[in-house]
């Protein structure tokens, strides 16, 4: 498989189309082929319930500070989310929640962080959800040294594992500041997530980490960051989209030898991380040296598509677009 990440980066448009119908002549000045308009379909009435507060999150929130990060629907009324509430000793603890079938459900303390999170400071950033009651969520947790690790959790037919170190995080963070930044599910059990640990020196290095068949495999430094990141050493993984099992991109920003701030782009084919390369044509755009992307999505088909912003020459920040074919 080829994957082309469009060479051409554009600053964002808002565009409105217009339909138009068109009619044509035929002889003896009839017009043929001109469809009759079609009546106006009635509006279907989209309406917000009343927001409410979560039930039983006042229960775990004993300490008065909670925060929901992120949260994802595989169908209508079917959706989980995660974040962190504070306990009656004012530590911060990771939360997972269900909605099932429209209704949630109480927010339960993310099981297994009690025996990782010894420092009592945990969230979870991201979640993501492949069908009703299967999802995965990443994020971390402090030890008993105070040193911030990586985690992921799966729900399987609607109940939450243990909570799990990233394999093979262990290894690479030698530092005590990590993130899981975002994780994407193509389907239950096979997921992808991405995000940062600290190497020696105490500087960030972007990490991606693949679940297959429900079972995390070893995290890996994103392959050709390295070359990448030429600077201050500082590079993370920021978003992570998943077309299908095995078939992801992921996108984030490094620093190069000026120390400028560089958007980059990776690709996963048939599971495997390909090399991370420089968002072609920025270059060009970022006079300022700061750029980044905040967000990408892939379609099934596995087109993507990212969003970040660039600094002009004259420092002011603009937005660009890149597009995957």
């Amino acid at each position: 498989m080829v994957v082309d990440w469009r060479r051409s980066v554009t600053m964002i448009l808002a565009v409105t189309a217009v339909a138009s119908l068109t009619a044509v002549t035929g002889s003896g000045g009839a017009t043929a082929g001109t469809r009759a308009a079609a009546a106006p379909r009635a509006a279907i009435a989209v309406t917000w319930g009343a927001a409410q507060e979560m039930p039983g999150s006042a229960a775990l929130n004993q300490g008065g500070d909670a925060q929901v990060n992120s949260v994802s629907c595989s169908s209508p009324g079917n959706c989980s989310a995660g974040g962190f509430y504070t306990d009656s000793a004012g530590g911060d603890q990771a939360f997972a929640a269900s909605e099932v079938k429209g209704t949630w459900r109480a927010p339960i303390e993310v099981p297994g962080t009690a025996a990782l999170n010894k420092y009592a400071y945990a969230w979870i950033n991201s979640v993501s959800c492949a069908s009703a009651g299967n999802c995965s969520a990443g994020g971390y947790y402090t030890d008993s040294r105070g040193y911030e690790q990586l985690m992921v959790v799966n729900e399987v037919n609607g109940t939450w594992h243990d909570a799990i170190e990233i394999p093979g995080t262990a290894a690479l963070n030698l530092g005590d500041n990590v993130g899981v930044s975002s994780v994407s599910c193509a389907s239950a059990g096979n997921c992808s997530a991405g995000g940062w640990y600290m190497g020696s020196g105490s500087l960030s290095h972007p990490f991606v980490v693949n679940e297959v068949n429900g079972t995390w495999h070893t995290a890996i430094e994103v392959p050709g960051s390295a070359a990448l990141t030429t600077g201050s050493i500082f590079s993370q993984v920021v978003s992570l989209s998943c077309a299908s099992a095995g078939n992801c991109s992921a996108a984030g920003w490094y620093t190069d030898s000026s120390d400028h701030t560089q958007p980059f782009v990776v690709d996963e084919v048939n599971g495997i991380w390909r090399n991370a390369i420089e968002v072609p044509g920025i270059t060009a755009l970022n006079q300022g040296g700061d750029a980044a992307i905040n967000a990408m999505s892939c379609a099934p088909a596995g087109s993507c598509s990212a969003i970040g912003f660039y600094t002009d020459s004259s420092n002011h920040r603009q937005l660009f677009v890149v597009s995957k074919n």
